[in-house]
């Protein structure tokens, strides 16, 4: 799959190289943008609240299937009028959009081919893209988790606060699972 991957900090730049060990060609753009029109999946991987300036830098989205993996933490907002960063990137490009991957510690990365069990990658998002969804999440190592609909991107976006709260309580950063008992 061509995949163009905006941002290349943990997140961004961690899924590229996962990609690029599964034989996915990955095109990488930082804060200069670029052109995703050859792209079968976009990953948006930049902070929170840069968003609207990330969108903006990159031509060739209009249509493109994205998987948003942003976060929104302590006082940040999506754009103004929308419940969620995944719904104003689907307004922004027309195209199936997904919170994917935005639930996931970027640091466990590398470790996550060793578990015993594939640890989950929870998203929401449009049908369309879910095949994407799924393989590109196997080829990181996890097993895609559906939340329902898009409209479920703002709860996401509320959980990984919640994810990550609970790793600054003294767990650390960790994998999860959320499977019926049989498949643990």
């Amino acid at each position: 799959m061509n995949i163009t991957v905006v941002g290349r900090g943990n997140i961004g730049g961690g899924l590229a190289d996962l990609w690029e060990r599964a034989g996915h060609r990955v095109t990488r753009l930082g804060r200069g943008g670029g052109d995703a029109g050859s792209a079968e999946a976009v990953l948006l991987a930049v902070p929170g609240a840069a968003v609207e300036a990330a969108l903006s830098s990159v031509c060739g989205l209009t249509g493109r299937p994205v998987l948003d993996a942003t976060n929104l933490y302590g006082s940040a907002r999506p754009p103004a009028g929308f419940a969620s960063n995944a719904e104003y990137v689907k307004a922004v490009t027309g195209g199936p959009t997904a919170k994917a991957f935005s639930t996931n510690f970027a640091s466990l990365f590398g470790q996550v081919a060793g578990a015993r069990v594939r640890p989950s990658n929870l998203w929401s998002g449009d049908e369309q893209v879910e095949d994407i969804v799924v393989r590109l999440s196997l080829d990181a190592g996890y097993e895609a988790v559906r939340l329902g609909g898009l409209d479920m991107a703002a709860s996401q976006e509320g959980l990984a606060g919640v994810l990550f709260s609970i790793a600054q309580s003294g767990l650390g950063e960790f994998v999860y699972r959320m499977a019926a008992p049989d498949q643990l």
